[in-house]
């Protein structure tokens, strides 16, 4: 992806990115029941929002439906999968090798999204040593020189919250360029560093919220 592709990207609303895998996903489903177009009207019914607003989404992407028709889904899912970077690997360490981050390291599923795990780093040295699905766990010493042998371009972050902003500044002091945090904590980094905090507690208290609000 070029650099002015990049940029078109950064101008799409944050909603919008958010909801173009899920029409990826609708439409995958669709092309394995041997479909072969698909309306915005369908893709709106089934991810439960606006015709227009899945219209007014598909427009920031280079692609154009057919009246009467739809949009042809193979062509959909592949302008979809390039615009969003999911036909590009992306090398990524994964720091903190609990529960969380050895689940992250058993999931194919992201390699086939364009995010390739290629290393674990730890302080437990029960860890430190080990692979998993693969994948070398290595002490977290040794992050400066494992960064030159792989170059990798984004830190997954699933360290105890106590730790998310030491290991943060470590991160881009070897020149990680973006980060995923599964911690609570919001990290603090410099304006050109791409974060995307991903708090499972704070989905949990959305969740209890409503419930909660649903029961009274």
């Amino acid at each position: 992806m070029t650099k002015e592709e990049m940029k078109e990207i950064w101008k799409v609303p944050e909603p919008t990115l958010r909801r173009l895998p899920w029409y990826l996903a609708f439409v995958k489903l669709l092309k394995g029941k041997g479909e072969t177009f698909v309306s915005s009207t369908l893709i709106a019914k089934e991810i439960n929002v606006d015709a227009s607003q899945v219209a007014k989404d598909l427009s920031f992407v280079n692609i154009s439906g057919k009246t009467r028709v739809g949009y042809e889904i193979d062509t959909l899912i592949e302008v979809l999968e390039e615009f969003l970077g999911f036909t590009s690997q992306h090398k990524a360490f994964i720091f903190g090798v609990g529960s969380l981050g050895a689940a992250l390291l058993q999931d194919t599923g992201l390699n086939q999204y364009g995010l390739d795990i290629v290393a674990g780093f730890d302080i437990n040295h029960e860890i430190t040593g080990t692979s998993i699905n693969g994948i070398p766990v290595f002490d977290i010493k040794d992050f400066p020189r494992k960064q030159k042998e792989f170059g990798a371009t984004i830190g997954i972050i699933t360290v105890p919250v106590e730790k998310a902003q030491e290991v943060t500044e470590l991160i881009i002091k070897e020149g990680i360029k973006a980060l995923w945090n599964f911690t609570p904590f919001r990290i603090r980094v410099p304006e050109h560093i791409v974060v995307q905090n991903t708090s499972m507690y704070a989905h949990l208290a959305v969740m209890f919220n409503r419930l909660n609000s649903m029961d009274q």
